[in-house]
């Protein structure tokens, strides 16, 4: 009464353990029959319970765990799909006219109209008012701080002596190439020198730079160290930064007008400044005093004039 179609080897070897355990308890002998059946029923039991397992597990709603492998590596079920074959007939759906319609522009090969046109109104970009403009006099400068300066001098990357020592040598826009500051194709016009991380700023060098802001020149000058801006056109850059490149250097130009008043303003440390040029005529004459050297050129040219 026990056994039944779908789970009598299941029922059939639970009955048998019942009854050896019964048998056990009364002390009564086993029949072989029982024994003979016991073992024979223990292989088939374990194939039974593990299918039973897998069954209860799908009905718990867990599924069996199966890791990722190069051998069941493959797409989701409908990523890939087959791209429709057009001019196939009319049994296809798009034979003929490939689904394009009777002539229009539509249906021409190329390209169709523009994703902004809105049928012949006037388009919705148009209808909004412009805003800003660019500036094509601008002359955008590459920014460099005095701290990233300061850094590169730590490391070693940034030399200020040129490696003789010399205590006249002036940084140039080259040497912060070199040291991989910035690069070539970034300076198209320019570098300005800012202040930023001043407050790291110890060691006492000259430098000769495009630009330089307020704080970067006081920074600088306070440790010692002197600021000098100078104007490079297009070609002077170039000469600058790939001298390589030149047989022969050619002469710097002088600033156009509208430049002249930042490069002849000492505030600015300007080149072309009198204080700036003073300070040059002095290095080169050395201990001698420029005015009375022009004094004395004035002199000579006044003599010429009377004979």
């Amino acid at each position: 009464q026990f056994y039944s179609r779908n789970n009598g080897n299941a029922l059939h070897t639970l009955f048998e353990k019942n009854k050896t355990n019964i048998h056990a308890k009364l002390k009564l002998p086993s029949s072989p029959s029982s024994s003979s059946s016991s073992s024979s029923s223990s292989s088939s039991s374990s194939s039974s319970t593990f299918s039973t397992k897998a069954a209860q597990s799908k009905s718990n709603g867990r599924e069996a765990v199966t890791f990722l492998g190069l051998n069941n590596l493959s797409d989701n079920q409908g990523a890939v799909r087959r791209g429709r074959r057009v001019g196939r007939g009319i049994g296809s759906s798009k034979g003929k006219t490939c689904g394009k319609g009777h002539k229009g522009q539509k249906s021409r090969a190329g390209s169709g109209p523009s994703p902004f046109f809105e049928g012949g109104q006037t388009p919705f970009y148009k209808l909004i008012p412009k805003r800003g403009f660019k500036n094509n006099l601008a002359q955008p400068m590459v920014p460099v701080n005095v701290g990233t300066i300061q850094d590169y001098i730590d490391m070693g990357r940034l030399v200020i002596n040129n490696n003789d020592n010399d205590e006249d040598y002036v940084l140039t826009m080259k040497d912060l190439v070199e040291a991989g500051i910035t690069k070539n194709s970034s300076i198209k016009h320019g570098i300005k020198l800012l202040a930023k991380g001043r407050e790291r700023l110890k060691t006492p060098f000259k430098i000769e730079i495009s630009r330089a802001s307020a704080g970067a020149i006081e920074a600088i000058e306070n440790v010692g160290g002197e600021v000098t801006t100078v104007h490079y056109n297009k070609l002077a850059l170039r000469a600058l930064l790939k001298p390589h490149k030149f047989d022969i250097i050619p002469k710097r130009a002088r600033p156009p007008p509208k430049l002249m008043q930042y490069y002849t303003d000492y505030d600015k440390r300007g080149y072309l400044s009198p204080d700036i040029q003073l300070k040059k005529l002095q290095k080169i004459l050395g201990d001698a005093d420029p005015a009375s050297i022009v004094g004395d050129d004035r002199d000579h040219d006044d003599s010429k004039k009377d004979e």
